[in-house]
């Protein structure tokens, strides 16, 4: 029987670069997707409501007229609230991105 490289089948070569093609077409298509999705998260109870894309770019700032009067409040809900929306779109990166590498056993951060 003939080997390949590294001990794979001949052909295991070609077959590696077509599923890395495959893959990194993938990402592409999950990477545009993730662009036009966005996460809504919120500080003091809806005080500060904040709208993050999953480009990481806040689309939208909500401030009640109720808290203006407290700066240093409004600063820590916003920031509160800036936040959770980028938790939530790492969040929901990491959820996409376990979907197109799921099983392959590859690092963190690879892609």
């Amino acid at each position: 029987m003939a080997k390949g490289f590294g001990g794979m089948p001949p052909g295991g070569m070609n077959n590696l670069m077509k599923q890395a093609q495959k893959m990194q077409k993938q990402m592409e298509k999950m990477q545009e997707e993730l662009k036009s999705k966005t996460v809504e998260s919120s500080a003091g109870g809806g005080a500060v409501k904040v709208v993050i894309n999953g480009e990481r770019f806040v689309e939208s700032l909500e401030i009640s007229p109720d808290v203006l009067d407290d700066v240093e409040m409004v600063q820590d809900l916003v920031m509160s609230a800036v936040n959770e929306g980028m938790r939530q779109i790492e969040e929901m990166t990491n959820s996409q991105m376990s979907k197109l590498t799921g099983g392959m056993g590859l690092p963190p951060g690879l892609f």
